[in-house]
Formats: structure tokens, C-alpha cells, sequence
């Protein structure tokens, strides 16, 4: 590890039964499935051999529930700018659902009505990025899918909207870092679920 370019590690929850049907899930606090729970346990075994100065998770179960499987539940802060983006009124529907209602809605363009706008999610992500980035060391994250979507994108520098290019999946495992020891964020891996069992 290079204490002056640490990476920052995103670990999104694993299987819940909306993510499993498609629907958005922001603030209802839902637990793992089964498969969900087997997934968790799975990044762990992937999560071991490596040293973290400083542990986040939000605290909806499904991201506190994958930490604690994971082996790293004693360890971890509670940090509640790592809740997954509120839908508001699309809250428990799928993305059909919405459409039908919205035609050509999207999410990171868009926001929610009565929920979350990208500029007010960016703004989360932004101040978990600035915690993040004070640790001298390794960070690892546990949150959900569309937030940790958003981080990846102002660590980019990138606007709100291009959020929408980064797809992740359960229980999957990403890192934010920098170009050949330079100050300039990359992401040196995306989207990896090679330790998850079908």
C-alpha cells in the first residue's frame, strides 16, 4: 500500500428481494435474502487480505448487514450520508413503472419527486469523498447501487448526470485510486462480482 495514494474501496449490499425484482429501494430498509447473505460472506473472503485505515457503512441494514457478514461489523463507522438516494415517489416501483408514468425519465438526469435531486446526492457523495480523502490509508465503503454510482462519479470530477455510465452490481467490489502515483482519480476497478457464487 502507498500511504500517499490509498484507495478508497466501494463494496455495494448484497441481494435484497427488491433488488432482486427491480425495484428501486432508497430508504425502505430491507434485509439480505439468503443468496444476499451467502454473497456478503463471499466479499469478505475476497476483502481479507487487505488492510483498511478507516471503515464506513450506512446504516440501513441491507449495507450494515453485508459489513457485519464481511467480517468487518466491529470495525466500521456509521456514516448516514451513505444512505442509498431517496426516490421519494418512486420509491418500491421499477424502472417500467416509472417510464410509464414518465417517458425518457432518468435517474441521474432527473432526480425523484419528493425525493432526491442528482445535485442534492452529489452533494453526499461529495462530503464522503472529503472524509474519505482526510484517512491516511486505505478506505473501504459499504453502500448501495445508485449512490456508489454518484461517488464514482464526482470522484471523477464528473457531473451528476454521468452517474448514470457506471453499472454495479450485488455484492460487488469497485476501487477509486490515481494514475501511476499521481494525483489524478481513476478507477482501477469497476463492478467486479468474481468472488460471488451464482
Amino acid at each position: 500500500m502507498n500511504e500517499m495514494f490509498p484507495i478508497i474501496y466501494l463494496a455495494r449490499h448484497g441481494e435484497t428481494e427488491w433488488s432482486l425484482s427491480g425495484q428501486h429501494t432508497g430508504l425502505t430498509d430491507l434485509p439480505l435474502t439468503a443468496h444476499g447473505e451467502r454473497n456478503a460472506r463471499e466479499l469478505g473472503e475476497r476483502l481479507g487480505d487487505l488492510t483498511f485505515a478507516k471503515i464506513f457503512t450506512s446504516p440501513l441494514q441491507r449495507a450494515a448487514r453485508t459489513c457485519g457478514l464481511a467480517g468487518f461489523g466491529n470495525l466500521a463507522e456509521v456514516d448516514h450520508d451513505l444512505v442509498e438516494w431517496n426516490y421519494g415517489e418512486y420509491e418500491g416501483l421499477k424502472s417500467s413503472e416509472i417510464h410509464a408514468r414518465r417517458p425518457g425519465w432518468q435517474i441521474f438526469q432527473d432526480g425523484c419527486p419528493g425525493g432526491e435531486s442528482p445535485d442534492q446526492t452529489a452533494v453526499r457523495a461529495d462530503r464522503v469523498l472529503h472524509r474519505a480523502c482526510a484517512v491516511s490509508g486505505n478506505v473501504l465503503i459499504f453502500s448501495s447501487g445508485h449512490f456508489l454510482r454518484m461517488v464514482a462519479a464526482r470522484w471523477l470530477g464528473l457531473e451528476p448526470a454521468a452517474g448514470r455510465f457506471f453499472a454495479l452490481n450485488t455484492a460487488s467490489l469497485s476501487e477509486l485510486g490515481y494514475e501511476n502515483n499521481l494525483a489524478q482519480p481513476v478507477i482501477k476497478l469497476w463492478n467486479d462480482t468474481s468472488h460471488v457464487s451464482e
